[in-house]
């Protein structure tokens, strides 16, 4: 599975390690959130520094649909539903001027986009009354939001009706990160890939541990998706979540591609809009989200795909790929000091799917807290305080949590070597009951397959791909949990808090920093 942003991957220049080094800010996360964040702080004179894990755009940023949107599902009702209005209007505020800001910056370096209508859509009828009310609440918040009948979305199929905003924007993400990356570097800026964040102190200055060695900065911006140091507690706040993507061509003779950009309202919800790649059109779906550690993954990618050639006449598929989100309890993003920090360590995480507008918001927020600037916005998001409704979804969530700990233990700890593989285990979905820690599908062949064993009491995550079988721990290095196989992109995913690590056990995403143990 690769990212149709990422084929070809871009040959971004980047800086070689220098331990010990002294930055005004580092920035952990080179995404679009890290690398905006870092160059409004290099604009204003700081010596900057970029680090991430794996490479430019190896996160959700190089994953996503991209669509900069303030059209966005039912985003402002669930809002609605736990804040006041004035909070619903700052948080419209700020994805404006997140999208204002990336607007310009497009234009000003002619790093390609495209201007699209924005639609969310819904299918069946009963879900009207969720696509008005939204409306309303936009129109509330200052958006020109309009209802529309199902006829007039441009869809090649039936639906109930929609609501539209003019004038949003399409992009290629990767594209906006190459730009920003050059930027950054041609201020003085440094950008370390492969550097994984392990630890800060909270002294002055900070103490900032690597994979590669120490660093030191006066400032800690965590860009990573959600934050890996557990100070905040971030974790328990937040719900993560596997999405899948994949790209069509067109088929010879086929209707056009609809040129808006489709979100619906109906479950699973589905994504669409084109992009161009090699020199022609294609056709981007997505959708199918579940919880990260929880469903069939393959399963969820596969229907994916009927879906989409049931829905359009397409030609060959040229790409597939999935990305990891996280969704705040409350809807609204967490950013800001991160506390127990002595306000040097800064957070911005919880984005719900919408970062190409959150991504430059929360830059613009963590920049300005930085450097003394005053965004009236951001002083109400920050001022929020979560009423009945979002700490009755933190205790739903980490209830959910306490319980996948719990059941993937008892499974691990009773289990032997040998795999079950029953099918009532590998087709039930997260709904009905929490994964099992085998979750292999079809067949009888152990090939590019994952179960977890146990060797006395210690749960052992076995797999075997492309021919090489590797026994790692599988124990979750962040809080315990007991690993899942991810059978569409061989993986093993974590139920609790979402982070995923290689076959051979290197972290890949997620709050865990320490790499999987090997079993032998």
């Amino acid at each position: 599975m690769e990212s149709i942003w990422l084929d070809p991957k871009p040959a971004i220049p980047t800086d070689p390690f220098e331990p010990g080094g002294h930055y005004d800010t580092v920035v952990a996360g080179a995404g679009l959130t890290g690398l905006v964040t870092a160059l409004l702080l290099s604009r204003a004179g700081q010596r900057v520094a970029v680090i991430d894990s794996r490479f430019v755009g190896a996160g959700t940023s190089g994953h996503s649909t991209a669509k900069l949107s303030l059209l966005q599902g039912t985003t402002l009702q669930q809002i609605h539903k736990n804040f006041s209005a004035e909070v619903v209007h700052a948080y419209v505020e700020g994805n404006s001027e997140g999208q204002a800001w990336l607007r310009q910056y497009l234009d000003e370096h002619s790093v390609p986009h495209q201007t699209r209508d924005a639609f969310t859509y819904a299918v069946e009828a009963k879900h009207m009354d969720s696509l008005e009310q939204e409306a309303s609440i936009s129109h509330e918040a200052g958006l020109q939001v309009r209802v529309l009948e199902g006829p007039q979305t441009g869809l090649p199929f039936s639906v109930a009706g929609a609501i539209t905003l003019p004038d949003q924007i399409q992009l290629d993400p990767v594209a906006v990160i190459t730009q920003l990356c050059a930027d950054l570097r041609s201020r003085g800026g440094r950008i370390f890939e492969d550097t994984r964040l392990k630890d800060s102190t909270n002294s002055s200055p900070l103490q900032i541990t690597t994979s590669r060695g120490q660093l030191g900065a006066d400032h800690l911006i965590l860009a990573t998706g959600t934050p890996v140091l557990d100070r905040g507690g971030y974790f328990a706040k937040l719900e993560p979540s596997r999405s899948y993507a994949a790209a069509y061509a067109s088929s010879p003779g086929a209707e056009p591609f609809p040129h808006g950009m489709y979100l619906s309202v109906d479950s699973p919800s589905r994504s669409l809009r084109t992009a161009i790649h090699r020199g022609r059109e294609v056709l981007l779906v997505g959708g199918n989200s579940h919880p990260v550690g929880s469903g069939v993954p393959r399963e969820a990618a596969r229907d994916l795909e009927r879906w989409a050639r049931e829905h359009f006449t397409l030609g060959e598929r040229t790409h597939a790929w999935s990305a990891q989100d996280y969704r705040s309890i409350n809807s609204v993003p967490f950013v800001g000091k991160m506390p127990r920090s002595g306000g040097k360590i800064l957070v911005a995480t919880g984005y719900n799917k919408w970062g190409m507008t959150n991504a430059v918001a929360s830059a613009l927020r963590l920049s300005a807290t930085i450097l003394g600037g005053q965004l009236p916005w951001a002083e109400v998001l920050g001022h929020r305080v979560s009423g009945p409704t979002a700490l009755a979804e933190a205790g739903k969530l980490n209830a959910t949590v306490a319980k996948d700990l719990l059941y993937g233990w008892a499974h691990a700890l009773t289990t032997s070597e040998k795999q079950h593989g029953e099918p009532e285990d590998e087709a039930r979905s997260a709904k009905e009951k929490p994964p099992t820690p085998d979750s292999g599908i079809g067949g009888t062949s152990a090939e590019n397959r994952g179960k977890v064993v146990r060797e006395g009491l210690h749960p052992v995550a076995v797999s075997t791909l492309d021919g090489r079988t590797c026994r790692v721990s599988a124990i979750c290095t962040h809080l315990g949990g007991i690993l899942t196989w991810n059978d569409e992109e061989a993986s093993w995913d974590c139920p609790l808090h979402g982070s995923r690590f290689t076959p051979a056990g290197t972290v890949i995403e997620g709050p865990a920093t320490d790499d999987l143990k090997p079993a032998d």
